[in-house]
């Protein structure tokens, strides 16, 4: 569980960077903001992979089982997925009333998603995994609050981007439910 640790650590502790705004300024003054975003990204792209490494060892080797989720808990996982790849795909920069209820919609979406796995799985690695990803975007969504950034704008009404919205997000749904045992080794629906 070392590298899942590790990535965690390299990605989230890069994104939290971007909260410590005086310590980020400084850096992008002393490597500019060009080096600054490739350090980032680079930083950021080990993390995933360490995270993806160490998951896959974890899996393999070293699976800790604290708890068995009811299987009610992965049918709530299920529905609340689609409710993450909607906000997931409220990112789009159009004004929408999706868009603006949701304010920040990528930190939805994750923590809409680390809440689903954390109540789907019962293992010690999904705990750290989806444990710290849910922490992380509270502390984010906080940050942001408290440096005074609302997000995206309010509107009262529907717009076109809402339903954009509601069709990428639900075709994202539907292809990762099918994609899942590809990509993450584990069946969504049949277990």
């Amino acid at each position: 569980m070392l590298f899942l640790i590790l990535g965690i650590m390299l990605f989230l502790g890069a994104h939290t960077l971007t909260t410590a705004r005086e310590t980020r300024a400084d850096l992008i003054a002393k490597v500019g903001a060009n080096a600054y975003r490739g350090l980032h990204s680079l930083v950021s792209l080990a993390g995933i992979v360490l995270i993806v490494v160490g998951f896959r060892q974890y899996r393999a080797e070293g699976w800790i089982q604290i708890w068995n989720p009811p299987v009610w808990t992965r049918h709530i996982a299920i529905t609340l997925m689609w409710f993450a790849f909607v906000s997931l795909a409220a990112m789009v920069k159009r004004p929408g009333r999706i868009r603006g209820w949701l304010r920040h919609p990528m930190l939805v979406a994750i923590k809409i998603w680390a809440l689903a796995h954390l109540l789907a799985n019962g293992d010690a690695g999904g705990m750290v995994l989806f444990g710290s990803f849910l922490a992380w975007a509270v502390f984010d969504r906080i940050a942001l609050k408290r440096r005074g950034d609302l997000g995206a704008l309010r509107i009262s009404n529907f717009t076109g981007a809402d339903g954009v919205v509601v069709v990428a997000g639900t075709v994202a749904y539907v292809a990762m439910i099918f994609l899942h045992p590809l990509l993450i080794g584990v069946a969504v629906v049949g277990m």
